[in-house]
């Protein structure tokens, strides 16, 4: 699932995107409030976690213009700002969740997670499913004919991307750059290692391959060919 970080404290940002990658999550990180206001309106993402004093437009304002775009993503508001009158506002403004700093991860991650079990109306299922395959994208748990997968958060950010995008046949330098958040060197084999594992875990032992190398260009998920 995808989340969109509008944080202007650099240590802060790089710290919580850390944390959410290594959850699982795939994360846009912006440090003002304008940026945040155009990736918000004009991304897709899932959740959106908002600091109030931002550069540009504090978070007040980028809620309230997220709300007359019709933006329906969830809002955990982040301030360090922790007087009733002020939580009250971001909670009557629209925010899912308001957490004052200094907070655990922990307790972020439980939260983000609390509110993207809640959902949002009118958006898509939380679950992904091509043939026989299952992701449950809040549990973060795979199942292949009703069979238990068990994945890291790498493969599982890497299974979401393909599932997502099925039939699509995805180049290395997108998804290095989509789950790695690296550019993509020719001279490293980490992408192939790694949708070697996945597609031995997701594959192996079922009558249709469902992940496909496709030579020369990339990697695509499709329904599925006999093995």
């Amino acid at each position: 699932m995808k989340i969109l970080l509008i944080e202007d404290e650099p240590k802060t940002g790089d710290y919580l995107r850390q944390g959410l990658r290594e959850a699982g999550f795939t994360v846009d990180l912006v440090q003002d409030g304008l940026d945040g206001l155009h990736l918000g309106v004009e991304g897709d993402q899932d959740l959106i976690i908002l600091d109030v004093m931002l550069p540009r437009m504090d978070g007040w304002g980028v809620l309230q213009a997220l709300m007359q775009a019709g933006v329906s993503t969830p809002v955990i508001f982040l301030t360090a700002r922790d007087q009733v009158e002020e939580r009250v506002r971001g909670l009557e403004l629209g925010a899912a969740d308001y957490l004052v700093k200094p907070f655990s991860f922990a307790e972020l991650l439980a939260r983000v997670r609390n509110v993207l079990r809640r959902g949002r109306p009118h958006t898509e299922s939380s679950t992904l499913q091509v043939a026989d395959l299952e992701v449950d994208l809040i549990r973060r748990r795979v199942t292949r004919a009703g069979r238990r997968i068990d994945l890291t958060p790498k493969e599982f950010g890497l299974l979401e991307l393909l599932i997502r995008r099925q039939g699509e046949v995805l180049p290395r330098s997108l998804i290095a750059s989509l789950v790695w958040d690296m550019n993509f060197d020719s001279d490293t084999n980490v992408i192939e290692v790694a949708m070697r594992r996945l597609r031995a875990k997701v594959d192996e032992g079922f009558d249709a391959r469902l992940i496909q190398t496709v030579r020369g260009m990339g990697y695509v998920l499709d329904n599925g060919k006999p093995s």
